[in-house]
């Protein structure tokens, strides 16, 4: 992988914004002999075992550990740590819940639960070994053009060089510039809520499940992390979430054993913590001429089934793929056609998971007596072993 390259030089794609989905992006066109460019302004700390576990934690299912592996990804993560997570496991009222377990359709585990630096550092190695990949960090977009003429976008960057590209891909998150430049509307709201990502140490080992219970003010969750830790997911109120952010971590423990459901063992201590606002974005395209936008950059999710990415990594896959199918087209790959064939197989399928996340939080979100009896019994119903249960599963599991 190059850092450096001359003014002026052309790219078949340019990926703006480095981190997992970015460079998962970056690989897989790679992969097919594209010259490809990346630009990131922050490179991923390097890996040591003391360090402690980062909040920002991530579930990727095995659909996403697939592509890894597909892109080469998957042996530098295995070097590093992360853990197996082999059940699902959500309610609302005692005794009536809803199992899901790797041993129902015979695989090992779901998934595993990874540090999101680790997965972006782990691709970071793989682009490393291939020399078709340029890699512009630490640089910063300063500026971008249009050239209809060439077929081509210019993109100045702030270290004073310019790159073309014959498509310009933005991965670069939920306030994507690339997105903005383009002009590309979304549909967006605020849920009212916030979420506070709280790293504990616990006495009991490494779990294989994480959970979450329902409650009228927003889910409490538990998420597996290796060794004998885990990290606990508070969704509530704004206010709410801002007066926990401000107590010590023997304060909020005073919190936790309060609010959260006695499944969680109470001999633990609070390690580290942070929270962020929940938010819905979908943009009304994904392309353009010579454009194309993906993963957060595209849609953000409500954070409550761990989905938001693995749809990125779905991203990834659908659009490496469509390009692949299109290599010797005459009119370009990187023509129109191509790219909404891509938005094709991806818009319906992010629209529906995000629809199907608000009608969870929408649902769980009131104390309505008859509708709370509703769905705990729809939860322990969905209990019961049948081959639907079996196909919400896999899924679940990104197939």
């Amino acid at each position: 992988m190059e850092q450096t390259n001359s003014k002026g030089h052309l790219y078949d794609a340019v990926v703006v914004g480095g981190g997992m989905v970015g460079a998962a992006t970056a690989i897989g066109l790679g992969q097919l002999g594209l010259k490809v460019a990346i630009v990131e302004a922050f490179a991923p700390k390097s890996y040591d075992c003391e360090q402690p576990l980062d909040l920002r934690v991530s579930a990727i299912s095995a659909a996403s550990e697939a592509l890894l592996e597909r892109l080469g990804a998957l042996a530098g993560l295995d070097s590093m740590r992360k853990v197996a997570y082999k059940g699902l496991e959500t309610w609302e009222l005692d005794g009536c819940i809803t199992r899901f377990h790797s041993d129902q359709i015979g695989s090992p585990h779901l998934g595993h639960i990874v540090e999101n630096r680790l997965i972006q550092l782990s691709l970071w190695q793989r682009m490393q070994q291939l020399d078709n990949i340029t890699l512009f960090c630490p640089v910063k977009i300063a500026e971008m053009s249009r050239k209809p003429l060439q077929d081509q976008i210019e993109v100045g960057l702030d270290n004073g060089e310019v790159i073309q590209a014959r498509l310009l891909i933005g991965a670069d998150g939920a306030n994507s510039m690339v997105r903005q430049w383009a002009n590309i509307g979304i549909t967006a709201w605020d849920y009212a809520q916030s979420a506070m990502l709280i790293n504990i140490e616990t006495a009991c080992g490494e779990q294989d499940v994480t959970w979450q219970q329902f409650t009228p003010s927003g889910p409490r969750s538990l998420l597996p992390l290796p060794g004998n830790n885990a990290s606990l997911v508070w969704y509530d109120e704004a206010n709410r979430i801002a007066q926990l952010s401000q107590l010590n971590n023997s304060a909020l423990k005073v919190q936790i054993d309060q609010y959260f459901p006695q499944r969680l063992d109470r001999d633990f201590r609070v390690i580290n913590k942070a929270s962020f606002k929940l938010t819905r974005r979908h943009a009304q395209t994904y392309y353009q001429s010579n454009l194309v936008i993906l993963g957060d950059a595209a849609h953000t999710i409500n954070p409550l089934a761990g989905q938001g990415v693995n749809l990125g990594f779905k991203d990834v896959d659908a659009l490496v793929s469509t390009i692949a199918g299109h290599l010797e087209d005459k009119t370009g790959w990187w023509q129109k056609p191509v790219l909404a064939e891509y938005q094709k197989s991806r818009y319906r399928d992010n629209q529906l998971m995000m629809s199907t996340m608000d009608l969870f939080y929408a649902s769980f979100s009131n104390d309505i007596l008859p509708l709370k009896l509703l769905r705990n019994g729809a939860l322990k119903l969905a209990n019961i072993d049948t081959p639907i249960k079996k196909q919400v599963l896999k899924y679940a599991m990104g197939f």
